[in-house]
């Protein structure tokens, strides 16, 4: 390091040691804050079942069927056992109320016309399924 000792008045030469210790400082800083971050993922682990709830049932897939009487109104059925329009969305309430998975498909005849379809899963959205599947018999070869 040398020093230049001007006659003359003021000098133009940059004074850098504040710059290096500011930088330093600033270093320091950050290798200690750097190790504080949490790394890795939240987990959701399950939570034992609380004493008053009732076991979960067994029939996880509940499919409603739309099925094709001849008539005005499509007939309906949940799982093989019979249903009616007026009464669908109380009993998909009772069936999804102690599920967490909340998922359901709609199988439906050719020969119904699609908006008893969307009636059915406009119902079952009224009653707190969160997503609904479509099944469909019949596959369109198509290009």
């Amino acid at each position: 390091m040398s020093m230049t000792m001007a006659k003359s008045g003021p000098s133009s030469d940059i004074n850098v040691t504040p710059l290096i210790d500011v930088l330093l400082v600033l270093l320091i800083i950050f290798m200690v804050i750097t190790p504080l971050t949490p790394k890795g993922l939240d987990a959701l682990v399950p939570q034992p079942p609380k004493e008053n709830t009732p076991p979960p049932s067994q029939d996880r897939t509940v499919v409603v069927q739309v099925l094709h009487t001849g008539g005005e109104t499509p007939k309906l059925k949940i799982n093989q056992d019979d249903a009616r329009w007026d009464t669908l969305q109380q009993q998909l309430s009772d069936i999804f109320k102690t599920r967490a998975e909340k998922v359901m498909f709609v199988k439906g005849d050719d020969a119904i016309p699609f908006a008893d379809v969307a009636n059915v899963i406009d119902i079952a959205h009224a009653a707190g399924v969160d997503k609904v599947g479509l099944i469909t018999a019949k596959i369109e070869a198509g290009g």
